[in-house]
């Protein structure tokens, strides 16, 4: 029990995004949204209209920053 453990923060960072990205794009669409749209609309403009209110997903995006949101989705794509 002597031993330091070390946590990569910007792992866990990337982990709680995805996990909500997937939970956000589930719920739209379970309400017949097109997800990627919606949320393509939304960290465009910021405008959190762009996600419905089920499931509390408008609540679980608008905690994210959209400009990491956009860093990650860029480094998983490059």
């Amino acid at each position: 029990m002597d031993k330091t453990s070390l946590y990569d923060v910007s792992l866990i960072k990337k982990e709680a995004i995805t996990a909500t990205l997937k939970e956000v794009y589930e719920a739209l669409e379970e309400r017949g949204y097109n997800p990627v749209n919606q949320i393509v609309g939304y960290l465009i403009s910021g405008d959190p209209g762009y996600i419905s209110s089920y499931k509390d997903a408008r609540s679980k995006m608008i905690t994210l920053d959209r400009s990491e949101v956009v860093m990650l989705l860029l480094m998983e794509f490059l």
